[in-house]
């Protein structure tokens, strides 16, 4: 599955619903920055929106979204054990709550006049309903609560995204436009319907055309408001006191935990086993810091997992992965309420020294891998000392060129090294990676002339580039470990360098590498391959050798 749909069922019902109802606002906010252009132009458009969103099916997908959405604002509030968030996320979090208490409002003179009393809502009504009112005030503050709240639903689903990043500064510009623009249109048009009520005649006529309601109306439009806003409260009052009810019982009570070969501890529940032992200063090895991404917390459960909650798929899944017998669970993700008896299975060694380097640390990073064609039919029959020099010599030219572009060898690989580009971000990773492999076949052309007046036979290479999520830090024994980098990435890069005998070529760049590198990709050939050991084919360009691909990165440079 896609990560941008990974999870359970209410964060996939959170993210579609927040998707419908943000494409609904941004049409809408479209709709109301027409009021620049004319008001003809301004209906017209929301004649098309209502057509969607007017039917029967387009009205039940939206009105459908929007409770679903909100229910959903309530559940994860009475469901959530701590109020502790980031900013951001607690600015969403927040308005996500705030915005039916102005929204209800909006729909009950919209919508439901229409439906109830055949109300002609259109938006000029609407403007010369609340023209120069406490409500035109709150209504333009809604609208600029709801679009930040949907901006930042959007960051946090797409941030995981290769090219969301490279696309940040553009979409900054456009969040920034569309409100200010709807703004805009919202003062121009209730200017001019302002002015035109002003005007006895054409105010009958509009009168007419809104079939404006009359007090008897109003006043039951306002009552069924008021009647919303309590429910919402009252809906709203009972998650808070969910909340906090939940927060209490678990606070009430505690449970006892004893580690084999290790302390006895008593901590309140609601806490999983990972921060039950940190709390209480159990030494707890945990390489992802406690997010459920490697299994290094797991423990096995030796008294009390028939108490215990069932895994959640997430947590089965990495289990399986090493085989894990049936009564171990991942300290992160499992929430003692009852007294276990638990066995780290890996236990940390104390060296405050390696504390840091040896869990790791996650990054984006651009990879190369080179392997030098035909190394055993070389050197068959050469002494020890001649093949360590040819060799030497192979990467003391070849090498420099990595280097100089930003790059360090992570390991070498007997006639080969695997290297990596680290960055501040992923574009500058990309592109140090593209020009270290366009120098360094640069460097081998001039390596072979050298090899050539000495009648020896030029040396030909293989090379991968391969951009994605790695892990770095260091392998090995404490005080012999050497900082490295392990993935899927590195196998990616590894299987693509192998791949390019297969097809009688010198580079293979995967498509990750370029786009992050911010390079057009729609006119070049570019290849899928289907790699051993990798999940997913592989898109990449394949070139005859590194002239080709300077080229491609300086097209304006003379040939």
């Amino acid at each position: 599955m896609d990560i941008l749909w990974r999870g359970n069922w209410a964060t996939r019902l959170r993210i579609g619903s927040g998707l419908i109802l943000f494409t609904f606002a941004l049409f809408h906010f479209i709709n109301i920055a027409l009021g620049l252009v004319s008001h003809e132009a301004m209906d017209r458009f929301q004649d098309f929106r209502q057509g969607f969103t007017r039917n029967p099916l387009g009205g039940l997908i939206l009105h459908g979204s929007l409770l679903v959405h909100a229910a959903l604002a309530l559940f994860s509030l009475a469901a959530r054990r701590t109020l502790q968030m980031s900013l951001a996320q607690g600015v969403q979090f927040t308005l996500g709550l705030a915005i039916p208490l102005l929204l209800l409002e909006h729909i009950t003179h919209t919508r439901i006049a229409h439906e109830v009393y055949d109300v002609n809502d259109r938006m000029s009504y609407i403007m010369v309903l609340i023209w120069g009112t406490r409500d035109g005030w709150l209504q333009s503050l809604l609208l600029l609560l709801v679009w930040l709240h949907g901006c930042i639903g959007l960051h946090y689903w797409l941030r995981l995204k290769p090219w969301w990043g490279r696309a940040t500064p553009y979409l900054i510009a456009t969040a920034t436009l569309i409100p200010a623009l709807a703004l805009a249109g919202f003062l121009t048009e209730g200017r001019r319907i302002q002015a035109a009520f002003a005007d006895p005649e054409a105010r009958t006529v509009y009168l007419e055309l809104f079939n404006w309601p009359e007090n008897a109306t109003f006043g039951a439009l306002i009552s069924l408001a008021d009647q919303l806003w309590w429910l919402f409260i009252a809906l709203l009052a009972a998650a808070t006191l969910v909340h906090f009810g939940r927060r209490w019982f678990s606070t009430r009570s505690s449970v006892r935990i004893r580690y084999v070969d290790g302390p006895e501890i008593t901590s309140r529940k609601g806490l999983t086993l990972l921060e039950m032992s940190k709390s209480a200063g159990v030494a707890h090895t945990a390489l992802c810091g406690g997010r459920g991404r490697c299994t290094t917390c797991r423990v096995v459960v030796e008294e009390g997992g028939d108490l215990l909650h069932p895994p959640s798929e997430g947590e089965l899944r990495s289990l399986r992965a090493v085989n894990a017998p049936p009564n171990t669970r991942l300290a992160c993700q499992v929430r003692p309420t009852s007294p276990a008896t638990v066995f780290r299975v890996f236990l940390p060694d104390g060296k405050r020294g390696r504390a840091h380097a040896s869990q790791g640390q996650e990054r984006r990073l651009a990879i190369l891998f080179c392997d030098m064609r035909g190394f055993t039919a070389r050197t068959t029959g050469q002494l020890p000392y001649d093949v360590v020099f040819l060799l030497n010599r192979f990467f003391d030219a070849i090498v420099p060129p990595i280097v100089r572009a930003g790059g360090s060898i992570d390991k070498y690989l007997g006639d080969g090294l695997l290297a990596v580009f680290e960055a501040a971000n992923e574009a500058q990773s990309a592109k140090a990676a593209l020009r270290a492999a366009a120098d360094l076949s640069a460097a081998l052309a001039r390596f072979n002339e050298t090899l050539a007046n000495e009648g020896l036979p030029e040396i030909r290479i293989g090379v991968g580039l391969h951009l994605g999520e790695l892990v770095l830090g260091e392998i090995g024994a404490a005080g012999h470990a050497p900082r490295t980098i392990i993935g899927d990435t590195v196998n990616a890069a590894s299987r693509l360098e192998g791949q390019t005998k297969e097809l009688g070529v010198e580079l293979l760049v995967s498509v990750s590498v370029l786009e992050a590198a911010e390079l057009e990709t729609e006119e070049l050939e570019l290849t899928t391959l289907t790699l051993r050991g990798v999940t997913e084919p592989v898109t990449a360009l394949a070139l005859t050798d590194g002239q080709t691909l300077a080229a491609l990165l300086n097209p304006s440079s003379p040939s």
